[in-house]
């Protein structure tokens, strides 16, 4: 200390001093790596005092007496006191001892009174040198070793009965050694000696600390590569719960997974499912706790990728089921059908077999649920689906249209009377549960593809729909789909097809029948009947005219008649009378077609022509619109009048003028029955105040017949064949005795 020492005591303190910083370095790294543990904290600013007590060592080593050496003596000694100070709450940070703040307190105190004694008195330091060394008061020993029996007490108290690793009894070693050193300097007599001891005192426990840096930072690195591994297995088993589809292989995986990187061949794992379609999965081990809030965050990941794949994969079960199973039956519904039937299709093309479809339809359905309610009718249809399941055979599948419509898909079905066998099978096997005398039946089409056929499977299910819906029109019960229905069916495809064409190409007019004066025998009106030519071919209605109707054709073609009736009013001025299909008297545009068509005015000259079924399929709505028209102008005429079921009571609340008499009761004129009824008629006109017209007089006998009871106006061949043009008969005198001609 008197400045003229060697230098390689300095600088030894000065090396260590640098490998301390270092080691704070390392420290630094820990205590980020730890997330910032009181451990790694205290243990940073330990290494860190350590090093600055080696800085002070070297520095008076080196400084001359005086002033400057003393106070560098002062410093390193409150160092050294630091260095026993920080002890203590370092030790309570890697024990968990007890609280600590009392033992602080106690060596802060004879710390304090060591550092006042020493500046005051000479009782601690005498601020003498005897050959360069410094020399110590009495107190000197005391005053240092009461902080360090503090500490030691603390120490023996938090260690206790814990588990020391190797490192840990390394840093103990290194500590009690350099306590030992402390110690040594403060009670060795020799000043020389004891200056040494003073000097080097902290080497054991900075080389300690050192080791206790080195391991940290191994196991730091070791822990940054677990979790590095941790996070890469976390991803592998996300990535894989989108390609494995059962969750118990997923969780089998995330378990492997688990006992690898944990080495723990005892974890296992469980999947649990909850209510609404929730899970709880668990990953634990069976013989120990995960050691470390790292380890169970790891399984707890895992375990949530688990159970969100389970889930998941409920819910894409449950909107499949959704989407291709019929909530009502548990059958599959259209969707499903349509998928099953193109795979069996594709089969039986590979295999060369018969591939049949069975549709069934109730009879009656409809009246019968709107009767008894919907709850009824769903039992019924769940009846239908556990009939059909119960009685098809192995490898059908049965599955519902919509509504009271089913299908059996027969892959590898039999012959033609095997299918029609079980058709009729089907059809007398179910009764259903109805109070009612005539319960709902089946109706039953059949279709089939034979091997080599090019049938879609759209087409294959119109095909067996067809044979259904000839099964309800003949009363049959069960048809096939043969030849003779195939050519029917293709030939109404085809007249549908050039219906299309001529309605596109205005193929269709206006052909005129005469109504006459049955006395004068005068054309007073006229009947506009639609014919449609093509190929230069006129083509009667009855040929065309229920295809029209069903399609909805008509509804165009009549309002081409219409637009037509009013350019024959104005080319022959006479009124027209047009006739007007149920179809078109339901459609709700009807009364804007009929103003478009017809044209402004003249609506007196206007007979509009309905059936008795026309009006009492929607009587309301029907007389509503027929009401407007009439209050127009427009005359209404029931056409065909005693072949439907109006009642005769409810004939003065309909919107009528005209009664259009029946050919078949113009047919019976020559007996007497016929002419009551007749007259009947034209009595009850009479008191409805209706004017009357015979339709379809063929002889003069009936001609006669009907002026004879008084029938003022009459239509049919005898008088004139419906022509594009008019057949004009000129007035005759009027006999006398005969009832007078009402004007249309």
């Amino acid at each position: 200390m008197d400045g003229t020492a060697s230098t390689w005591p300095a600088a030894l303190q000065f090396f260590l001093a640098g490998v301390l910083g270092g080691s704070c370095v390392l420290q630094w790294v820990w205590w980020r790596g730890e997330l910032r543990q009181a451990g790694a904290k205290w243990t940073l600013l330990w290494s860190a005092v350590l090093a600055l007590g080696f800085v002070a060592n070297g520095l008076l080593a080196m400084a001359p007496e005086g002033l400057v050496g003393a106070v560098l003596l002062f410093v390193r000694a409150q160092l050294f006191v630091a260095v026993v100070l920080v002890a203590l709450p370092a030790t309570r940070a890697y024990t968990a001892g007890p609280p600590v703040r009392r033992y602080v307190l106690a060596a802060g105190a004879f710390a304090l009174v060591r550092a006042v004694l020493w500046l005051t008195t000479d009782m601690v330091m005498t601020h003498t040198y005897v050959q360069g060394l410094p020399v110590y008061g009495p107190l000197d020993a005391a005053t240092f070793l009461a902080p360090v029996v503090v500490v030691a007490l603390y120490v023996v108290r938090a260690v206790g009965k814990l588990r020391i690793t190797l490192v840990g009894v390394l840093l103990l070693a290194s500590g009690v050694a350099s306590v030992a050193l402390l110690v040594a300097s403060h009670v060795v007599q020799d000043r020389a000696t004891a200056e040494g001891f003073a000097t080097m005192w902290a080497l054991p426990l900075g080389l300690g600390l050192e080791v206790l840096g080195l391991d940290r930072l191994r196991r730091a690195q070791g822990d940054a590569v677990r979790q590095n591994e941790m996070r890469d297995a976390v991803a592998r088993i996300a990535n894989a719960a989108w390609f494995i589809k059962d969750p118990e292989a997923l969780l089998l995986r995330a378990r492997e997974e688990s006992r690898r990187l944990l080495d723990d061949p005892t974890i296992e794992g469980s999947l649990r499912p909850l209510a609404r379609g929730r899970f709880v999965t668990e990953l634990f081990s069976v013989e120990h706790d995960a050691a470390s809030t790292r380890e169970r965050g790891f399984l707890m990941d895992l375990a949530q990728i688990v159970s969100a794949a389970a889930e998941r994969h409920a819910l894409a079960s449950r909107l499949s089921q959704a989407a291709f199973t019929d909530s009502l039956t548990h059958l599959p519904n259209r969707h499903a059908l349509d998928q099953h039937l193109a795979e069996a299709l594709d089969q039986a093309d590979v295999e060369r077999t018969r591939v049949a479809l069975v549709y069934c339809d109730l009879d009656g359905f409809k009246r019968a649920n709107d009767h008894h309610g919907h709850a009824w009718g769903d039992q019924l249809l769940v009846q239908v689906a556990d009939h059909l399941r119960s009685a098809a055979p192995p490898g059908t599948t049965v599955a519902r249209l919509g509504g009271d419509e089913f299908v059996a898909v027969i892959p590898r079905a039999g012959t033609h009377d095997d299918l029609m066998a079980f058709g009729r099978e089907l059809r007398a096997g179910f009764g259903g549960t109805s109070p009612e005398q005539n319960p709902p039946r089946l109706t039953v089409g059949v279709a089939v593809r034979e091997p080599g056929e090019t049938v879609a499977p759209d087409q294959l299910l119109q095909h067996a729909d067809t044979a259904m819906l000839e099964a309800k029109r003949t009363r049959a019960g069960v048809v096939f789909f043969g030849r003779e229905l195939r050519n029917r069916v293709n030939a109404e495809t085809q007249l549908r097809r050039a219906l299309d064409e001529g309605v596109a190409d205005g193929e269709f007019e206006a052909h005129y029948q005469p109504i006459v004066d049955t006395v004068t025998l005068e054309v007073v009106g006229l009947e506009s009947l639609a014919r449609w030519t093509r190929g230069g071919q006129v083509l009667m209605p009855s040929d065309w005219l229920p295809l029209a109707e069903e399609s909805g054709l008509i509804v165009p073609i009549g309002q081409a008649l219409l637009a037509s009736s009013r350019a024959g009013y104005e080319k022959f001025r006479l009124p027209v009378a047009v006739n007007v299909a149920a179809r078109q008297l339901a459609e709700p545009d009807f009364l804007r077609h009929v103003e478009r068509s017809w044209g402004d005015g003249a609506w007196t000259q206007l007979t509009i022509e309905v059936t008795e079924s026309a009006l009492l399929d929607d009587s309301a709505a029907a007389a509503g619109t027929l009401a407007e028209l009439r209050r127009r102008g427009v005359k209404i005429a029931i056409d065909d009048f005693g072949t439907g079921y109006s009642s005769l009571s409810r004939l003065a609340t309909l919107p009528v003028d005209v009664l259009k008499i029946d050919q078949a009761f113009v047919r019976e004129i020559r007996t007497r029955r016929g002419k009551a009824v007749l007259r009947a008629i034209l009595a009850l006109a009479d008191a409805h105040g209706l004017d009357v017209v015979a339709e379809g007089v063929e002889r003069a006998s009936e001609l006669t017949a009907l002026a004879d009871l008084g029938v003022p106006r009459v239509q049919g061949n005898l008088l004139g064949r419906a022509s594009p043009t008019l057949p004009v008969r000129g007035p005759r005198p009027r006999p006398r005795g005969r009832r007078p001609v009402r004007v249309l």
